[in-house]
């Protein structure tokens, strides 16, 4: 008898749970947070408020296992003809769609009711979250371009942010967010390269599969993009000369990522995805930084 065997069955079922909320890949809550902390340091100069802190960190947690739950419920079918996801707990029948339905309603409703704790622009911005976390995993089926939206869903917290800190939402903060659409496309890119040839199999749509060959080229220009975004976020918000240090060393892990995927290996191409946890971190610490030292 295996180990999970000898588990009493909530106990597994829990496991599962889990499991389906990818915590234990916490990648993912990561990319969500970095961007989020980007913005409520930036919108309010420095340390943020410790209960909106409090608010969006538990958020991100929250609305991130309701996305990888969803996402699973949608790609139900398709998970099972694919190497990398074939043992996801829908996948593998070892939780049932209606259980993972309603895990998703309950992991919502519990980021509504930490929203409920906010202003009331806040919680209106709160509905397009939702719909975007909802819409996302449906689009790779009718859209090369399902990475646009999931930069949307990603740097959906960004206006969020600044709305809960501030009580409105400036230019500094579509600027930022747009920057995270664009980096979310490109680190996502990544991550679709190494499931590319099993993707054209079943009938998944990616920008992987629209860049084709062109697929570094783009990513490139897109990370080119992010890096120039970010320094006119840093110009419009008066940071100094540490930010500036700070996106050198992410300049310098873009580069390390195009290094990284240079023959398209899948095994190379996730590690090139999963280093943008550190690209996120260390904007966040030039950030912090630089309003630190004001």
């Amino acid at each position: 008898m295996g180990p999970m065997e000898k588990t009493p069955s909530w106990k597994r079922k829990w496991h599962e749970y889990a499991r389906l909320m990818r915590l234990d890949r916490p990648i993912g809550i990561y990319l969500l947070l970095w961007p989020t902390l980007w913005a409520l340091w930036l919108a309010a100069g420095g340390l943020p408020d410790l209960r909106v802190l409090a608010v969006f960190v538990a958020g991100v947690v929250l609305m991130r296992s309701a996305g990888c739950v969803i996402n699973d419920f949608a790609d139900r079918h398709f998970d099972p003809h694919v190497a990398r996801t074939r043992d996801r707990p829908l996948a593998a029948g070892r939780v049932r769609p209606a259980e993972a339905l309603a895990l998703f309603a309950v992991l919502v409703l519990l980021a509504f009711g930490l929203v409920l704790t906010l202003d009331r622009l806040t919680i209106e911005l709160s509905f397009v979250a939702v719909a975007l976390a909802a819409v996302y995993p449906f689009t790779k089926r009718v859209t090369h371009l399902p990475q646009l939206v999931l930069g949307a869903a990603f740097g959906w917290s960004i206006p969020m942010a600044f709305a809960a800190q501030t009580g409105r939402v400036p230019q500094l903060a579509w600027l930022l967010f747009t920057v995270n659409v664009l980096w979310a496309t490109a680190y996502d890119t990544l991550y679709a390269m190494v499931d590319r040839e099993d993707d054209l199999k079943i009938g998944v749509r990616s920008t992987a599969i629209l860049f084709g060959d062109s697929d570094r080229l783009v990513v490139g220009i897109l990370q080119g993009l992010v890096l120039a975004g970010l320094v006119l976020v840093g110009l419009r918000a008066e940071l100094g000369g540490l930010y500036y240090l700070a996106l050198a060393v992410a300049a310098g892990l873009a580069a390390y990522q195009q290094y990284l995927i240079r023959t398209r290996d899948p095994r190379r191409c996730f590690e090139a995805f999963l280093n943008n946890h550190w690209f996120g971190a260390v904007v966040f610490a030039g950030i912090a930084l630089a309003l630190l030292g004001r």
